[in-house]
């Protein structure tokens, strides 16, 4: 028999048992079930695992905290509370104000570790981030994944390092002085691996979304299940932010909303702990609701992405107007993403065949609270070939995206090895063991192709190795000519974002767009002064909200602390400019005086 101090207090919510037994070592141990539904018993520490009713499987533990040997086998016990952090004097960072990366760890470095990212830590810092942001590391079937199948949702995926080597990644980050974001997904479960269903009601009966069936939020344990795993990163990890996955796809029908409950609960716990934490939804809805203050009627969430600014930023830069993009070929589309945050504010979306989207309101929310990209995982991994616009645009262009971005109203997102060009595509890779799901996997990523026009012919099959391994950074093009030079701008940008504070005003009233659409020039003011701004705020309130904000040459000019002038056409343009010094510019050659001259596709950022 275990002596008492080696022994472990296993529990597991399976309220439809009759009976359960945890697995530990050689030992099987009946539980005791409580009122709740709730089993628990003493056991001895290590491996382990539960069967359920009178089945000898033994299946790993819903809330496990480590799966060495994969998402199918034993759990393993492990204490996120033995770590004796050294990050006592990290005081968290805000997401106002900051800068975005986002990475994938299996494909940020070679070695594809959280200990390996970790060191390439301070390249972020010369590029001016403030926080990390990582895809879903949570454990999931097979040995590389984006992250979106996991199943072990309070465990962390062993191929990284597992859950040690992700404190020590935390831990080095705010040594840096680095937050850290992590990607969470609670609208569905992987297809391989998910044994919550064996345990209870943890997935609706009814409803199911692209990925799979929709979580059961009317469980109130389910929602606890969610809720908890919120703390588990924040508490156990001393992780800084999370970012909600696809929450459009969450349905809740409980009158406090599941991300509201969220809100509530991590404000607390920030109060508590003594530092900012943060929630940043992924919502498709175009949707104020989310990021407006509680005490304002809305949910509280602090951020949300918008992709109505890279839509209208991608579509100026290459021209492409297939599927979701058709709606932002005029070049006010970009403009009225600057200046009213979401394009979609109640218009017509010709993608989606209705109407989509609310207006914000610009005169309370802050701009800061939407999170935008010029690249990301999505946008790159959902092309057909998983392509970057580096492989089609020179490097003046490249450079536009990067002054749009780190010079807009909004909180600029980098996707990995943009900073730098990176000619390594970002291709969609599964790792599926079962032979019927990588074949599954892969015709059905064909058909959706197929629907949005591209040519299935040239879509990497996800479970061929080749895709994953193609996606991996090559650290050595920082070294080559091209490379450099764009790395250089946006170490130059982000020098510019901290020394010009009208480059983080957070006030969407503050910054003023005029568009020349023929010409293709986009003319961005930031830091308006303050009765220019009253102005401007009365004139959006009456601009019809289907309209994007067009303007023609000779508009009235006002007063402002920077002004970013991009022409995105074809053709040599020269504009009136109200400043005289060039402080950034993606074309070597550009002067001004009084008018400024600007070849195709280049740009520049005067004060």
């Amino acid at each position: 028999m275990a002596h008492v101090s080696e022994l472990h207090e296993y529990r597991v919510w399976a309220p439809g048992a009759e009976r359960m037994r945890v697995v530990a070592g050689d030992a099987s141990t009946e539980m005791l079930r409580d009122d709740g539904g709730w089993w628990q018993a003493l056991a001895p520490a290590g491996d382990y695992g539960f069967q359920v009713g009178d089945d000898d499987a033994v299946l790993p533990d819903p809330r496990s905290r480590r799966q060495p040997r994969g998402v199918h086998e034993r759990s393993r016990v492990w204490d996120a509370s033995a770590r004796a952090w050294d990050d006592g004097g990290w005081t968290g960072r805000p997401i106002a104000g900051g800068v975005l990366y986002e990475l994938h760890v299996g494909t940020f470095t070679r070695e594809g570790t959280l200990d390996a990212a970790a060191e390439r830590l301070d390249h972020l810092l010369e590029i001016g981030v403030t926080h990390v942001e990582l895809l879903p590391v949570n454990g999931f079937n097979g040995t590389h994944n984006w992250g979106y199948d996991g199943v072990a949702w309070f465990a962390v995926h062993e191929g990284y390092g597992g859950p040690a080597a992700y404190q020590r990644f935390v831990e080095a980050a705010h040594a840096a002085g680095l937050a850290v974001v992590q990607d969470v997904v609670y609208n569905h479960l992987g297809p391989s691996g998910n044994y919550l269903p064996r345990f209870g009601p943890y997935l609706a009966s009814e409803g199911r979304s692209t990925w799979g069936e929709h979580v059961n939020l009317a469980e109130p344990e389910v929602r606890r299940y969610v809720l908890d795993n919120v703390r588990f990163w924040f508490e156990d990890m001393h992780v800084d932010a999370l970012r909600l996955d696809a929450v459009h796809a969450l349905h809740d029908a409980a009158e406090t909303h599941i991300l509201e409950q969220m809100a509530i609960e991590t404000a607390a716990l920030a109060a508590h702990l003594g530092r900012p934490l943060e929630l940043i939804a992924e919502s498709d809805l175009n949707d104020p609701t989310l990021i407006t203050p509680r005490e304002a009627g809305g949910w509280g969430l602090d951020a949300q992405w918008s992709d109505d600014f890279h839509h209208g930023l991608h579509v100026a830069l290459t021209g492409e107007t297939h599927g979701y993009y058709e709606d932002f070929a005029p070049l006010g589309a970009l403009a009225k993403a600057l200046e009213r945050g979401f394009f979609h504010d109640g218009t017509y979306s010709s993608f989606r065949e209705r109407e989509h989207g609310h207006p914000i309101d610009i005169e309370r929310s802050l701009s800061w609270r939407l999170v935008v990209s010029a690249q990301n995982h999505d946008q790159i991994g959902n092309r057909a070939r998983g392509d970057r616009i580096t492989e089609a645009l020179e490097e003046s262009r490249l450079l536009c995206a990067a002054l749009l971005l780190y010079a807009g109203p909004s909180t600029p997102m980098l996707f990995m090895g943009e900073e730098w060009a990176a000619s390594t595509p970002f291709q969609f890779f599964t790792s599926h063991p079962e032979p019927e799901l990588g074949r599954l996997t892969g015709e059905g990523r064909l058909a959706e192709f197929e629907r949005m026009g591209w040519d299935p012919s040239v879509v990497p099959d996800p479970q061929d190795p080749g895709s994953f391994e193609r996606s991996k950074l090559d650290w050595a093009e920082l070294r080559r000519e091209r490379h450099a030079r764009v790395l250089d701008g946006y170490r130059q940008l982000a020098g510019l974002r901290r020394e010009i504070p009208a480059l983080t005003d957070p006030h969407w009233s503050h910054g003023r767009v005029e568009v020349f659409e023929e010409a293709g020039v986009l003319r961005l003011l930031r830091g308006v002064n303050s009765l220019a701004a009253l102005r401007h705020g009365e004139r959006l309130r009456r601009a019809p909200a289907q309209e994007p904000p067009l303007r023609a040459a000779g508009a009235e000019r006002v007063e402002a602390s920077a002004e970013i002038i991009i022409n995105f056409g074809t053709k040599p343009q020269s504009i009136p400019v109200t400043h005289r010094r060039i402080r950034f510019q993606t074309h070597p050659d550009l002067a001004v005086s009084g008018e400024l001259s600007l070849p195709p596709g280049s740009g520049a950022l005067l004060t």
